[in-house]
């Protein structure tokens, strides 16, 4: 197997899913363009001409559906001879698709990729498919589907995790999120797209005062899900507060082996996907994160910045508890909680964003993690270029 890296990593500012969000008048394939044009520009021909194209993408009907990684290679001009793929890991999508790029340059079958992904929640909303899993009654509870905001609260209750503590990480997420946004270093790789050049979901005014009055939010969930939860009922926990906004957004990485004739940003290390438990949902990205750092031959000890996907409060609470890592080297420029989850596109967000964190503080190994509903968990370790 030979070296791979990630030559650059690029992403927009997420806009609120809105008909007046700063991304909502961009069609998906538009938000794709313009991340491959900035990776162009900044990598040369190399970017314009990838084997392939790997994109994640969660509701693909509508605006994102007719195969939006097609789509998005026609209407960025890219070769007729790339290859096209849209990938559905739920949230772990634009993860998912950086580690298949990963893996298909290590084993030879191609040079160059872009990787990432893309999620118009303005043009495609949440559940917009329609899927018949998502209320099929007839299959059997373990089986069936739980939003992920209702299993967020089922999470915390089985955890152990207190109102306070979810308030606290999505203070935080807030804090780190403001301060963030007058760093030029931690917004390197940030392509100002259409008229919008910063984070729109971010909420500065959010308080300790304000969160601990906000009230839950999804109590009744559970009467519409009962069967899936066999009549489990628990205590409402997560507000609107501490869920990540719905919003639009897209990154693009560029993923190639040695000789490609510029400077890479990083190594990719390892990567590593896992399954979950549907019933402990938002857990997976805990497993696939042992894995991957097992796979490393490294520890979290050792991990100079960390992107741990923010699924709601409870999973950051619950890795901050159990995990032993220093809270400096943690979403370090907040995350989802304050910023946004546009579902297909934030394992490519992250990934983009550890860059930046990395080279800001001049770091060696960096992890991304993220997790999301029914079992899906997707984590890579890469080492900075210096």
């Amino acid at each position: 197997m030979s070296e791979v890296y990630l030559y650059d990593a690029v992403r927009t500012p997420r806009g609120k899913a809105r008909p007046d969000g700063g991304l909502a008048k961009l069609s998906p394939q538009e938000l794709v363009r313009q991340q491959a044009a900035a990776l162009a520009a900044r990598c040369g021909d190399v970017a314009t001409t990838p084997d392939v194209l790997l994109l994640g993408c969660v509701t693909q009907s509508g605006e994102q559906g007719g195969h939006i990684a097609l789509v998005s290679k026609l209407h960025a001009g890219l070769p007729d001879q790339t290859a096209a793929h849209s990938i559905n890991n739920y949230c772990a999508s634009g993860l998912s698709a950086i580690g298949q790029a990963v893996a298909k340059v290590a084993s030879g079958e191609i040079a160059v990729a872009l990787a990432g992904g893309v999620e118009s929640m303005s043009s495609a909303p949440f559940l917009g498919d329609r899927a018949g899993y998502y209320t099929n009654d007839e299959l059997p509870p373990r089986a069936r589907f739980v939003p992920p905001v209702l299993a967020a609260d089922r999470l915390a209750n089985s955890e152990g995790i207190a109102r306070a503590e979810l308030d606290a990480v999505a203070l935080a997420s807030q804090l780190k999120a403001a301060a963030a946004e007058t760093d030029p270093a931690l917004q390197a790789s940030r392509v100002a797209t259409g008229a919008l050049d910063g984070e729109e979901c971010i909420r500065p005014q959010t308080s300790a005062e304000s969160l601990a009055a906000a009230p839950a939010a999804f109590g009744e969930l559970q009467a519409q899900y009962a069967g899936a939860l066999e009549g489990a009922t628990f205590e409402p926990l997560h507000s609107i507060a501490h869920a990540p906004p719905i919003c639009d957004g897209a990154g693009l990485a560029l993923v190639g082996g040695d000789g490609l004739g510029i400077a890479p940003r990083a190594r990719a290390v390892a990567f590593a996907e896992s399954g979950g438990d549907p019933a402990a949902s938002l857990t997976a990205g805990f497993a696939a994160m042992d894995k991957v750092l097992t796979r490393a031959g490294l520890t979290l000890g050792e991990m100079d910045r960390i992107e741990f996907m923010e699924a709601f409060a409870v999973t950051i609470a619950k890795f901050m508890r159990d995990r032993d890592a220093d809270p400096a080297r943690v979403n370090v420029s907040g995350g989802h909680l304050s910023k946004g989850h546009p579902m297909g596109a934030s394992g490519a967000i992250l990934t983009s964003t550890l860059l930046d964190a990395l080279d800001a503080c001049g770091g060696r190994y960096g992890l991304v993690v993220l997790t999301g509903a029914m079992g899906v968990g997707a984590a890579m370790v890469v080492e900075r270029v210096a």
